[in-house]
Parts: C-alpha cells; sequence; structure tokens
C-alpha cells in the first residue's frame, strides 16, 4: 500500500516534495484542510446570500470587465466561462511530471480555506492527481502576473469535463476520464473559476522542478569538474581551505570542501607538477560553482515562501469579516528567482565548456583531441564544438524575461512578470546543462585514461568504472552522438542523497 502525505498547514519543503515524488505518495485533504476549505466556502454562500454589493471576480466581470455586475443566477456560469474563455495556451505541451507537481500546488494553495472552493472540487483535483489524470497544458499563455492564466485554466478543465488529459498512457477528452471513474462534471460555484485560475502554480511547478535537478547537476558539476581536475593534472592549492575562509562565501567554501572529499587519496593530484598555475576553470571552481550554489539558496527561499501561500485573488479572511482583491497572483518574486537560476545554471556550463575545451587542447602531455593518432582520428574535436553551440545557447537564455512587461487587458494589468516564459527558458537552460556536463564527463573520462599507471581517488575511480560500462573508451573515431546520449541517461540516472537538498 502507499504512502499517504496528507494537505495541511505544515510547511512543504524541497525535500518533502522530492520524497511524494519519489516514493508516489498518494495525497489526502488533513481534517484541518477540510474544516478550513468547508468553513471558507460557507462563509462565502452566506454572504453572497445577503451581499448585494459588487465583489470583483465574484458578482462581477474580470479584468477590465470588472465594473460589470452579474446577477445571482448566472455566478455558475460566469465561473464555467472563464475557465473556457482562458483556455486558449498553446505551444509544446507541459512535460507531465510538471503538470503533477502544478496539481499538488494548486491542491495545497487552496486548502487553507481563504479562496472559497468547495471541497468537492479540491477532492477531484486530489483524484486527479492520485489517479495519475494529468490535464494536457501548453508552456505558451500565461503572461506571469494575473497568475498563470492559460496554463491553469487548461488544469482546471478536466473538473467540467473538458479539454484533454494523459491517462493510461494515451491523451483522451476528459469527459472519457470521468466517464471510465463515475465521476460527474463539478459544477463550479461563484469564485471558483477565478480561484483555479489565479495563482502562480505553473512558475512554481517550474521553479521547483528545475531546483530539485539543479542541486543535483551542482553536485555532478563539482564531481567531473574534479575528474577534468585530475585528467589534467591539476594543483590542489586552489582548494585549501585557508584561502575560502577568508573570503567566505558559503557555496565558495561548500565547493572547495566537496573537490578536496573527491580527491581524496588520489595518487594524480599527489604527484609533483611541472606547471605552477591552472587556467581559471580549474583554479576558481570554488568561486564560479559556489557563486552559483549560492543563487540557488536564493531561488529556494523565493519558492519554499511560494509555494506555502495563498495566490489567487480576491482573499477570504473569515474572522475579519473581508473580501479583499489584491495582486498575489502576480509572479515578480518567481519571476527573478527563475531568471537568477537561469544565469547561475548558464555559468555552470560555461565554465564546463572551457574545462572541455582546454583538455582537448594537446596541453600538458594529453594527445590533441584525447585520442590515439589524431589525424587519423578526429576524437574529441568536435563534441566541444556541440557543448560551445549548447553553453552560447544558454547564454542567449539567460536574458532575463523579469526585465521584460507587456499591457494586458485593456490596461486594467499594466504591469506583468514574464515569469512563465522566464521559467520555460529555465528549464531549458537545465536540460542544456545536463548535456554540457555529459560532453565534459566524456572528455575527462577519456582524458584520466592518459594518466594511467596512476589512480584518482576510490571515489572517482568507482565512479568512473560505472561510466565506462555505459560508454568505453574512445581508441579511434565512431558516432559520439550515441555516447553523448548514454552519458546523459547515466547522469539522470545518478541517484543523490535527499539531504543534498540542503545544500547545492
Amino acid at each position: 500500500m502507499k504512502e499517504i502525505h496528507y494537505i495541511s498547514s505544515e510547511l512543504l519543503t524541497l525535500e518533502g516534495l522530492q520524497e511524494i515524488i519519489v516514493h508516489q505518495k498518494m495525497i489526502e485533504l488533513s481534517d484541518e484542510a477540510k474544516i478550513n476549505v468547508q468553513k471558507c466556502r460557507d462563509y462565502l454562500d452566506k454572504k453572497m446570500a445577503t451581499h448585494s454589493e459588487p465583489i470583483y471576480g465574484i458578482n462581477t466581470g474580470f479584468g477590465s470587465l470588472c465594473n460589470v455586475k452579474i446577477s445571482n443566477e448566472n455566478l455558475s456560469q460566469l465561473q464555467e466561462n472563464l475557465v473556457k474563455s482562458h483556455a486558449c495556451g498553446t505551444g509544446e505541451e507541459v512535460p507531465l511530471e510538471i503538470v503533477k507537481l502544478m496539481l499538488l500546488l494548486k491542491i495545497q494553495s487552496l486548502s487553507y480555506g481563504h479562496s472559497g472552493v468547495q471541497l468537492q472540487t479540491l477532492n477531484r483535483l486530489v483524484d486527479f492527481y492520485n489517479n495519475d489524470v494529468l490535464p494536457i497544458i501548453y508552456t505558451q499563455g500565461s503572461l506571469g502576473a494575473s497568475g498563470d492564466l492559460a496554463p491553469l485554466a487548461h488544469l482546471s478543465l478536466p473538473l467540467l469535463g473538458e479539454g484533454e488529459v494523459f491517462f493510461e498512457g494515451k491523451k483522451v477528452h476528459a469527459s472519457e476520464v470521468l466517464k471510465h471513474f463515475g465521476w460527474q462534471p463539478i459544477v463550479l460555484q461563484s469564485k471558483e473559476g477565478l480561484a483555479l485560475l489565479n495563482g502562480t502554480q505553473f512558475m512554481s511547478a517550474y521553479g521547483v522542478h528545475i531546483l530539485m535537478k539543479a542541486y543535483k547537476y551542482s553536485y555532478l558539476a563539482d564531481l567531473i569538474g574534479t575528474i577534468s581536475l585530475e585528467a589534467f593534472d591539476g594543483r590542489s592549492e586552489p582548494f585549501n581551505e585557508l584561502i575560502h575562509f577568508v573570503r567566505p562565501h558559503k557555496g565558495q567554501i561548500l565547493t572547495a570542501q566537496r573537490i578536496n572529499e573527491f580527491l581524496e587519496g588520489s595518487e594524480i593530484i599527489a604527484q609533483e607538477k611541472k606547471h605552477v598555475q591552472d587556467p581559471y576553470s580549474f583554479r576558481c571552481m570554488p568561486q564560479v560553482h559556489g557563486a552559483s550554489k549560492d543563487a540557488m539558496d536564493y531561488v529556494r527561499k523565493v519558492f519554499k515562501t511560494e509555494i506555502n501561500s495563498v495566490t489567487d485573488n480576491p482573499n477570504i479572511f473569515i474572522e475579519a469579516d473581508e473580501i479583499i482583491s489584491g495582486g498575489n497572483f502576480h509572479g515578480q518574486p518567481l519571476a527573478l528567482a527563475l531568471d537568477f537560476i537561469a544565469i547561475a545554471l548558464a555559468e555552470l556550463g560555461s565554465i564546463s565548456e572551457r574545462r572541455t575545451y582546454q583538455l582537448i587542447s594537446g596541453l600538458r602531455n594529453l594527445p590533441a583531441f584525447l585520442v590515439d593518432n589524431p589525424g587519423l582520428n578526429s576524437g574529441f574535436m568536435i563534441p566541444q564544438y556541440t557543448a560551445a553551440s549548447i553553453a552560447s545557447q544558454n547564454k542567449q537564455l539567460a536574458t532575463p524575461s523579469s526585465v521584460d512587461s507587456i499591457v494586458s487587458s485593456n490596461g486594467q494589468e499594466d504591469h506583468v512578470s514574464m515569469g512563465a516564459n522566464g521559467a520555460t527558458k529555465a528549464l531549458r537552460v537545465m536540460d542544456n546543462l545536463e548535456r554540457i556536463l555529459a560532453i565534459e564527463l566524456m572528455n575527462a573520462s577519456q582524458a584520466i585514461a592518459y594518466r594511467a599507471p596512476l589512480k584518482s581517488s576510490d571515489f572517482i575511480e568507482m565512479f568512473l568504472s560505472s561510466y565506462r560500462e555505459v560508454v568505453p573508451l574512445v581508441k579511434e573515431d565512431r558516432i559520439l552522438h550515441y555516447d553523448i546520449q548514454k552519458t546523459v541517461v547515466f547522469l539522470d540516472s545518478f541517484q543523490i542523497e535527499n539531504d543534498l537538498l540542503t545544500m547545492a
């Protein structure tokens, strides 16, 4: 029987989300969440029965139509129209693992009892999550300001029996899945459509997904960079803790400590060096990798706050007897953080490509392009081209989205975050980093073989032995595309301890 995670006011953490995902936990609403949701809905129903004045999004139109009053008998139709009209996403489909995160984070945000949704609506979203009924959502359409309107509309359509979902390995119309389970379409009540569509769960899900991968690849950047250092016959002095304690950036200290741990017991690092210094791409790994780690720490704090927040509008406060329209759906905090992590990840790729370049340059008794008989064999000449191309694309993708804005909704929504574009760009940067590091590992593992019979540390030798089972040494030219693909799969399958999610 699968473990259960109870949705409550207890703080969600990155580690907690990783646990839910890795162990494929089912979710249920806690008694606390059920009570809060029902109390809020009851309050709203009583308010609407006695209140004739317009309340934005509940008995008015939306956006610049906020001054149009809607009669009580049309409130359900108003909410259904909202979901349908806003489902106008386009572009590529959102990866299913991110869709599932969107469902989880939307359920969490609605569970606090400030949104006015029906309990049955929230329970249906829980049913979708537990049964892997994953709405088809598109990457383009959100401005990251009035919430992620278009993506969240597509997330919500199946509640009405509309739109498409991915279920049991194929894409089907939502009505078929409802029929399969014997579920009736939800009849949305006042405020519900807006509660579902206003929110930052598209940006948040992307950010959480990227962060979980980023911590892993930060670790792998340190490890692969250390293998490159060994392959290049680099020096150990730049990782001496005395240097880093007089410039004590957290990420810098952590990187140096980690590299020293990787090198422990290495014969290669211990041998006498003929050169006095190493290029920056080796010598400055603590400073460069460390800066990216510190950026990730900031991004982590932003997303921890966000995934434990109420981000729809208006918000309902029962104790204060207030329904307040504000701007918690605005994605500016996330937009800045997503741009920041894209820059941080791009830099890890940039310095990785430089190490690859150094390794193939025929320096330090390494053959040109890391292959016997260079000339007859091109060896690792062209993978560096590929890494350079990807690293350069990452620099272009790292141009911030958050400095952009465009007026929408007839000027009512006159400043937007563009955080959704930042989210999809940041994921592409993350995927690109994986390929750049894969190419560096190919080169470093090839180059370090030329240091035999000297051995590296036991840990590095063990890691390389596992890798060699997947990608053997290159003795003469072969199609390296396949090696790159196999290396990406190898890195993707590499598991790190969950406690590494507490550090970059």
